[in-house]
């Protein structure tokens, strides 16, 4: 993306910025074999990625049946989400006859999983995020999987070090960070069971005006509250770019699994970015606590290797941000918990 606007004005403006296709994601549907379904496509990510995926076959010439499942507590969601040509299925992906009556398409991405209030329910944490994954690795043992998993499932690593790599060993901290290592585990053991192609995302973090790091520390600065340093550091990538990206990964898939680190560039300063939304937002910044000399960071050179490096820098993403904010748009209030440094979210 070359041509920014200054500042995103609608919720359909921003929603054709987060699904605008590469050209090379154009390129991958032409030789994409098969349907697609996504499970679990409502929430943050699921409509933009699947939106993407549209876009892609439709400017590659091509007729895909596209997919999402969702229990769909919000209709007007669903009805958006039908109003770009994707077909919807209501249900509970822990329903098992549920899970076994959909179409078994060529090509799953799975974004089902539970993070916000983890702690709180963690029997539905480790269903979700692990028992699920075991079941729809075995209901779509003959298709190609790409299943996100997180950054959670390394632990906090020197600043210095520029982040985990996919090589590195996981080491996850607490219980919702294990229960995604577990999922990863389960996708693992279905891909070596059933010789399916599998490709783990481990995103960390995805960012628009809605929601993100970004916004969970413009809302500090903006309301005058005081922003944390003691997780000082972190990683962003624009939620578009990430959604190219995970798209693209299906080419990928393999058996054994295949992992990768998705994220931006940059290690971010939570101080710097804080003191730049003041100075838009024309507020003194507060803090409390001192920068950890460890974080929670990722390397994610193997994705910029084969998919280009981010379109959309983090700058422009924080000047998008605080427009959104200043004219009183709407959140997701859906709080990443990045400063979490005990894994209890």
């Amino acid at each position: 993306m070359s041509d920014y606007p200054e500042k995103i004005v609608s919720d359909n403006e921003l929603e054709e910025l987060l699904s605008n296709p590469s050209k090379e994601t154009i390129e991958l549907f032409k030789r994409l074999e098969g349907d697609i379904i996504f499970l679990g496509i409502a929430g943050k990510i699921g409509p933009s990625l699947a939106h993407m995926a549209k876009r892609a076959c439709n400017e590659a010439g091509v007729t895909k049946r596209i997919i999402g499942v969702s229990r769909f507590r919000d209709e007007a969601e669903r009805a958006l989400i039908e109003s770009w040509g994707i077909e919807t299925i209501r249900g509970d992906l822990l329903d098992r006859d549920f899970l076994e009556s959909l179409p078994k398409v060529k090509n799953v991405f799975f974004l089902a999983g539970m993070k916000f209030g983890s702690e709180d329910n963690l029997s539905l944490t480790w269903a979700m995020n692990s028992y699920l994954p075991a079941l729809v690795a075995e209901n779509f043992r003959d298709s190609k999987i790409v299943a996100y998993s997180t950054g959670c499932v390394y632990p906090l690593v020197p600043v210095e070090s520029g982040g985990s790599l996919e090589t590195d060993k996981p080491e996850p901290v607490g219980e919702y960070a294990q229960s995604c290592l577990g999922r990863e585990r389960m996708f693992e053991f279905g891909s070596k069971k059933y010789q399916t192609p599998v490709a783990l995302i481990r995103l960390n973090y995805a960012v628009e005006p809605r929601y993100g790091v970004l916004v969970d520390i413009a809302n500090k600065v903006k309301n005058d509250q005081p922003v944390d340093l003691t997780m000082g550091y972190f990683n962003v990538i624009w939620q578009g770019d990430a959604n190219d990206m995970v798209l693209r990964s299906i080419e990928h898939a393999a058996s054994p699994a295949w992992t990768i680190n998705i994220t931006g560039a940059e290690t971010l300063l939570v101080r710097d970015v804080a003191v730049e939304f003041g100075k838009l937002f024309g507020k003194e910044v507060r803090f409390t606590g001192n920068e950890a000399t460890t974080a929670l960071l990722s390397n994610a050179e193997k994705a910029f290797s084969l998919f280009g490096e981010n379109s959309v820098p983090v700058a422009k993403v924080l000047e998008w941000t605080a427009r959104w904010m200043e004219d009183d748009k709407k959140l997701l209030g859906k709080p990443t918990h990045f400063e979490v440094r005990d894994g209890k979210y």
